[in-house]
């Protein structure tokens, strides 16, 4: 009951600085957002050896390395873990900052067209700014599904980093909202990691002051829970 409720107490917490992040940017009176500074960092260099695996992570600021120094970010992390743990691959970081799934859909085929080969696995990070904004999660729903349907078209395994609905966003929206993630999942049969900021959100020591990004040790972190799930997806 005690981890329940200091569960309860991080989303509830997570609700009130999402909240704080959708007010600000919806008032009319507030400034707009600066343009991001992360973009997507394709490389477009000499191909990976035939022994190493291509990994593209695929997503918004939580992979995108959003306000870290270069080499801290999602990509370069989770490459070094696989690296220790006797996994050859190479993680491209493909994460835009302020995506919405609208936008990763846009992108996604002259992402997958400026790699070196077909990727042995993608991992796909969006949902989250569709929340802030309160985007319809039909629209959610079917852009990821594009995303899935187009990474199976070109015969590329996909790992899913699903997100949560903020409480603020009331029942109703979390009712149609957190599903997707499982739900396409199972649909496409990819791997999914159900929550990417789990550990994370709502330890302050984890994150950066906005309360919502993970810093250097929230990385860590989260790579630590996703580093079993890639290796074994990209087991033959």
């Amino acid at each position: 009951m005690k981890k329940e409720r200091s569960l309860a107490g991080r989303l509830l917490q997570y609700g009130a600085l999402t909240l704080f992040v959708h007010l600000a940017a919806c008032s009319d009176g507030a400034p707009p957002p600066p343009p991001p500074t992360d973009t997507a960092q394709v490389v477009e260099d000499a191909e990976p050896a035939a022994d190493t695996k291509l990994v593209v992570a695929f997503g918004d600021s939580l992979y995108a390395g959003y306000n870290l120094d270069q080499g801290k970010g999602l990509a370069p992390v989770l490459e070094k873990a696989l690296k220790a743990q006797g996994v050859k691959a190479r993680v491209v970081n493909a994460g835009v900052s302020g995506d919405t799934t609208a936008a990763g859909l846009a992108r996604l085929g002259f992402t997958l067209d400026g790699l070196a080969r077909r990727p042995d696995l993608m991992l796909v990070g969006l949902g989250g700014n569709d929340m802030l904004r309160g985007l319809s999660p039909k629209e959610t729903r079917a852009n990821l599904d594009a995303i899935l349907a187009e990474a199976k078209k070109r015969g590329i395994p996909v790992l899913l980093t699903g997100m949560m609905a903020s409480p603020n966003m009331g029942p109703d929206y979390a009712a149609a909202f957190d599903p997707i993630y499982p739900e396409l999942a199972k649909t496409y049969g990819a791997t999914l990691y159900p929550f990417m900021l789990d550990g994370v959100i709502g330890k302050r020591a984890l994150l950066l002051p906005d309360g919502v990004h993970p810093n250097d040790e929230g990385v860590t972190v989260i790579v630590g829970k996703l580093t079993p799930l890639v290796a074994g997806a990209l087991k033959p």
